[in-house]
């Protein structure tokens, strides 16, 4: 066969050479072939046939290249490394290999550089490629704990003036996470080295990995890499299918230029971009295209004309309607009917639970378009510059269930020339407007080797942002396919923009020639779709509600920005403190929930806030080792990258200290969110909607400070129930739902489990924790939580408020540090006490709800909720409630000093019993009224 880079070989010298190998020239020419574009620095252009760009490849050619690179990456970086690594592609043409790679690694999340600003997103880095006319690459993740080493499992920090500085507090965590670096040649470095050094002074890491189809750096390219490597002090490896050489003879960019200017005088360079504005992408980072000589334009026509030797489109066809002879050719739309919440690929990042989402739903979307395709024989699947990975992966999964010879390409903003000959890469050419309002202006683009290919179908695959009236046009890309193919099929796939950023929603004319959109889709069956669940979005679908994203210390909570994020809304300007005793004549009577108002803040007093430091003195220990034994037992058999939702207010201290753990002995930043959840009421939906949004919900751990009697255990459990199977994630905001269940664990991790209620927890000892003897100081200055219809809307989140007042009572950070400065001396401790557990009966015994059910009966309440089990409850009970008694258990020592201390302030009787589960339990005052003394509600005596 004729290779196809001869052409330019035999006229300009420029040659290939392996390297080395025997068989290292073939496996060359095998994957490359050359073509000639007007450039000051460089002739030739290397065209890959893997690549899936300008030559139409078989898809799963082209998906099996970048798969198996990603096979080599995690064979390099071990089973360890591979997990904790991010893979960054480069825009435009290593958008669709890059994550390809990413898939390979399996495990690793995915980002792609851009050249499309989106609106309401920070740039969170960004990188000038010299060698491209397109210079300036878009660093836009959702979330840029993604280049810090976070993996992309924070959440976003909406539209900032500076993301990174909404991340600068992890990127120590960054230094152990490689970074896997993927283009489609590798041919000077100078692409790379330009991207490490921008990302390296806002990310440092220790390892870089470089992935190429092809690496054809020189020897003194290969030592400069080396010497970069060494002067940031990095490990930079390099994987590649195969390696080689360019040999370049004395003169060839005169000789280029002058044959270039040759063939647009014979008319062979078909139509240029004249617009100085225009930034012509290169086909990889390695090369370029500059603008043309405006002094030699050559010949303009919107035909492919004598290019590539096949007939146009007549010059006044209207609409997308092609006229070819008496024969008018329209084209059918397709609705995909994309998966909910999953991106249209890397531009803003891409999760592994993103990916087994799509995997899923490719099936059926692939059954869809085939089924449009009637009976077509040759079908293109023809993708649209940064969107290569969903076009690649539908031609994918219509390769398998067809017996269609299906080929991939995308359109290209490079413009390169054509001519049609064998030994030439690029045989045909053809010209279109941009179609996707581009920031850079109107512009033309390119569609390669697809005109006189033998297409009898061609599916175009855009994002909704790119569906415009340009593409519809006269001369847009539908009607330019259609002079050369019966069947022009027109698929969109919903663009994804963060949920802070306002939704993309294109201004599409209607185009008669186009199958109806409004009109019900003639290729989707009513019935039950095997392959995926109900939740998809169509390309007509409004705009999804947007919830807000957390609230972070300093403005509010005095938590540091990176411990927590609050699925919370402000509502300190609100009044809703009430008295105590106003408070429990209201709950009672029915009249109020407990958590529509707050009860006055308790202020500490002297004497109090001596036994709190005291208590935490000699409990720290003992706490860092529960903190360290749950947090051990949650990595070892939940998942190795949890994400911590602790349970506010209880549970966020222990989220914190859980994290600062994970860091501290495994080097691992954790994302953890604080979420409410209200007795009775169930877990705040939204806050879960958001999760599922940004996270893999399987990933997702529930953490709370303890157990009582169990019923936030229950709460939790039935309200992830309702939610899974009444109104999940998708129904609110398109996202993800993996398994198709919601995915959500309804087990908790305690620090304390006396109750019996979980199975991880970091002991089920009854003892103080510290942080339950005060209120708002010791978590943040942050209430407890509010729900109430007046205040909290369908789309809001559950409402606290934040007492910056108290700022000089705060003692949240005094309590962390006190407790972490523990975990070396713990240590040991809890590796021997984890051990143990991971092969205990651990099964809940629900011994605590036996024995609030006893206490109940016994004391004549007969409501278990009254009943207030364990240290931490109690303690709630004298700070919030109205207490009747306490039970403690005979004997019991310096955990109950507190518990002394406020029952005497507060005039409540302490009763020591025998055989108590617990070391003591709260008995809130039952049919309380003010007047109230006795159980039964009747003012029997005085105080």
């Amino acid at each position: 066969m004729v290779w196809s880079g001869s052409w330019v070989t035999e006229r300009l010298g420029v040659e290939l050479v392996g390297d080395g190998r025997p068989d290292g020239d073939r496996e060359l020419r095998e994957l490359l072939g050359l073509a000639l574009r007007r450039n000051p620095k460089r002739a030739h252009l290397l065209v890959s046939n893997v690549l899936g760009k300008h030559v139409p490849q078989k898809p799963s050619v082209v998906y099996g290249a970048g798969f198996e690179l990603g096979r080599r990456v995690r064979a390099l970086l071990g089973e360890a490394e591979a997990r904790r690594a991010v893979v960054l592609g480069y825009a435009e043409t290593a958008t669709g290999l890059g994550h390809a790679v990413a898939d390979g690694l399996g495990v690793a999340p995915y980002l792609h550089s851009t050249r499309r600003p989106v609106d309401g997103v920070a740039r969170a880095g960004g990188f000038e490629e010299s060698h491209s006319h397109a210079t300036s690459h878009l660093l836009l993740p959702e979330d840029p704990a993604l280049l810090a080493g976070g993996r992309g499992d924070g959440e976003a920090p909406g539209a900032v003036a500076d993301a990174p500085a909404a991340v600068a507090e992890q990127s120590s965590a960054a230094a152990g996470a490689p970074l896997v670096l993927v283009d489609d040649e590798f041919s000077t470095g100078n692409t790379v080295l330009n991207t490490i050094r921008a990302l390296h002074e806002r990310y440092p890491r220790g390892r870089y990995v470089v992935v190429a189809l092809v690496d054809m750096r020189s020897p003194a390219d290969r030592v400069r890499l080396a010497a970069f490597a060494a002067e940031i002090g990095a490990r930079v490896d390099l994987v590649a299918r195969c390696s080689g050489t360019v040999t370049l003879p004395d003169g060839v960019l005169e000789k280029g230029r002058a044959l270039v200017a040759a063939q647009e005088e014979a008319g062979s360079g078909g139509r240029e971009a004249q617009s100085p504005g225009l930034e012509g992408e290169s086909s990889g980072p390695e090369t370029d295209f500059t603008l043309p000589d405006p002094d030699s334009p050559g010949p303009r026509s919107d035909s492919p004309g004598p290019e590539a030797g096949f007939p146009g489109p007549e010059a006044d066809s209207p609409g997308s309607e092609a006229v070819v002879g008496t024969e008018r050719r329209t084209c059918t739309r397709v609705d995909l009917r994309w998966p909910a919440g999953v991106p249209d690929g890397g531009r803003h990042g891409f999760t592994p639970a993103h990916r087994a989402v799509l995997e899923r739903a490719l099936p059926a979307m692939a059954d869809r378009v085939a089924a449009a395709l009637g009976g077509a024989r040759r079908v293109l699947v023809l993708g649209f510059e940064e969107l290569m990975y969903a076009p690649l992966r539908l031609a994918a999964a219509l390769e398998e269930r067809t017996d269609a010879e299906v080929r991939y390409s995308t359109t290209t903003r490079s413009p390169v020339l054509a001519v049609d000959d064998p030994g030439y890469a690029i045989r045909s050419r053809l010209v279109f407007p941009a179609h996707d309002n581009p920031a850079d202006g109107p512009g033309d683009r390119y569609a390669y080797n697809v005109a006189g290919a033998g297409f009898d179908a061609v599916v175009v695959t855009v994002d909704s942002a790119a569906d415009t009236p340009e593409l519809h046009a006269p001369d847009g890309l539908l009607a330019r396919l259609a002079a050369y193919t019966d069947h022009v099929l027109l698929a969109v796939v919903p663009s994804y923009v963060p949920s802070y950023a306002p939704p993309c929603i294109p201004s599409r004319a209607p185009d008669p020639n186009v199958s109806d959109p409004g009109a019900p889709d003639p290729y989707v069956s009513d019935a039950p779709d095997p392959y995926v669940s109900d939740s998809y979005v169509s390309e007509r679908q409004e705009p999804p509600t947007v919830l807000p994203e957390p609230l972070r210390g300093p403005a509010f909570s005095s938590y540091a920005p990176d411990e927590v994020g609050w699925l919370l809304q402000d509502l300190s300007h609100v009044e809703l403190e009430a008295p105590v005793e106003e408070r429990e004549e209201a709950i009672q009577s029915g009249g109020a929930h407990y958590a529509e108002s707050l009860p006055v803040e308790y202020q500490p007093s002297a004497e109090y806030q001596s036994l709190f430091k005291a208590a935490l003195g000699l409990s720290a220990a003992r706490v860092a080792r529960a903190v360290g034994t749950v947090t051990e037992t949650v990595l070892a058999e939940r998942t190795s990258r949890p994400v911590l939702v602790s349970l506010v207010r209880a549970g966020t201290p222990v989220g914190i200290l859980m994290r600062r753990w994970a860091r501290h002995r495994h080097g691992l930043d954790l994302p953890h969110y604080a979420v409410s959840i209200v007795r009775g009421r169930g877990i705040d939906a939204n806050a879960l909607r958001w999760l599922a949004a940004h996270h893999d919900p399987a990933d997702v751990v529930f953490v709370d400070g303890w157990t009582g009697k169990g019923a936030i255990t229950r709460e939790l459990a039935e309200a992830l129930a309702e939610f899974d199977g009444t109104k999940g994630p998708e129904e609110a905001e398109g996202v993800v739902r993996p398994g198709g269940s919601g995915g959500f664990d309804p087990e908790i991790a305690v620090l304390a489990d006396p109750g019996g209620c979980v199975r991880t927890y970091g002991t089920r000892e009854d003892f103080l924790i510290p942080s339950a003897c005060l209120n708002s100081t010791v978590s943040g200055l942050v209430s407890r939580t509010v729900l109430r219809s007046d205040l909290v809307g369908a789309d809001d989140f559950h409402g606290a408020k934040f007492y910056r007042e108290l700022a000089g009572s705060d003692v949240s950070g005094h309590f962390l540090d006190t407790v972490t400065a523990c975990f070396d001396e713990v240590a040991d401790a809890v590796d021997t006490e984890v051990a143990a557990l991971l092969v205990a009966d651990r099964t809940p015994t629900w011994e605590g709800w036996a024995a609030v059910e006893r206490i109940s009966e016994e004391q004549g309440i007969h409501d278990v909720n009254l009943v207030k089990p364990g240290v931490g409850e109690t303690t709630r009970v004298l700070l919030r409630r109205v207490p009747w008694k306490i039970l403690a258990r005979r004997g019991a020592g310096a955990d109950l000093d507190h518990i002394r201390l406020l029952a005497r302030q507060r005039g409540v009787p302490i009763e020591e019993v025998d055989e108590l589960p617990y070391t003591c339990v709260g008995l809130i005052h039952p049919k309380y009224t003010r007047g109230a003394t006795g159980a039964n509600g009747r003012a029997v005596e005085a105080k």
